[in-house]
């Protein structure tokens, strides 16, 4: 008889579940839906002002009229959370949106030029690419002031490398391709092969990226707010509510564990989508 252990049931359908790019996205997209529909509703769920303090009910530990605790100002945590919502979903979709549309320019015509425009923005991302990103970032904010404006201008200089060293590889391979070279023979424009020809089908790997990048926004953002250069109080945000909840930590860890489990879920979202659209695209292709 064999040795092999035997796998529970329900062990197998999990590990199917993740390994199969379908049901993966469906999970990431079941959180992202989960988070998003708090977001919205926020006003409607949340069952305390966010910002409204009551020192008499300062650190109380989770209870049914609060199920998440209370802070030092005695602010319920839960409507913090649910609130913070919407400033983490703004960040990381936004976050990821002005980096992703400059890259993806930058990159298709750097990649589709060629000759010293493609040298120089290739030195200018090598460039970029050699400083560690949050020290690039901080440095930005510290010179900009904190806010979240600061945070979007700052992921706008920094993360569009990325995109536009993914989408000038695609473009390079593309040109050269039997579809590209009929075009030039009939007489297209370039900005008609670039933009209606190449591009799209350059694009699905950048949207791929996208999404995982979605989930180093969400931490770059919170870990800013953390630092105290990000989202300002009394504004509920989870990574300025992990900050203050730092001092509280041997004695209320209720301050900092919930939030920290938000951007923890929001970020498996994320991660699960990207992972499954990437094995559904790997599977087709």
């Amino acid at each position: 008889m064999s040795s092999r252990p035997l796998i529970a049931p329900w062990r197998l359908r999990l590990r199917f579940g993740f390994r199969n790019g379908r049901l993966t996205a469906a999970w990431g997209l079941l959180i992202l839906f989960m988070w998003l529909a708090l977001a919205l509703f926020a006003p409607r769920i949340a069952p305390y002002d966010p910002i409204a303090q009551n020192t008499d009910l300062s650190l109380l530990a989770p209870s049914l009229s609060h199920p998440f605790g209370t802070d030092n100002y005695g602010r319920d945590i839960l409507s913090r959370v649910i609130w913070g919502a919407r400033i983490d979903l703004q960040l990381a979709v936004i976050g990821v949106i002005f980096p992703f549309l400059i890259g993806t320019f930058i990159g298709a015509v750097s990649g589709y030029i060629g000759g010293r425009f493609d040298s120089v923005c290739m030195r200018v991302i090598d460039v970029v690419l050699a400083f560690p990103f949050l020290v690039l970032m901080l440095a930005i904010m510290a010179i900009l002031g904190p806010g979240l404006q600061s945070f979007y201008i700052a992921m706008a200089l920094v993360g569009w490398v990325s995109y536009a060293r993914l989408i000038r590889s695609q473009i390079l391979v593309l040109k050269e391709s039997d579809f590209a070279l009929a075009a030039k023979s009939l007489g297209f424009g370039h900005g008609r092969i670039l933009f209606r020809h190449l591009l799209p089908n350059a694009m699905f790997g950048s949207i791929v990226f996208s999404m995982s990048d979605a989930v180093l926004v969400l931490l770059n953002g919170a870990a800013v707010s953390y630092l105290g250069l990000g989202v300002q109080p009394p504004t509920a945000e989870w990574g300025t509510m992990v900050a203050e909840g730092q001092a509280f930590i041997t004695t209320a860890w209720w301050l900092c564990t919930f939030p920290g489990l938000a951007i923890v879920t929001l970020a498996m979202g994320f991660s699960l989508l990207a992972d499954g659209v990437a094995q559904v695209l790997g599977d087709r292709s």
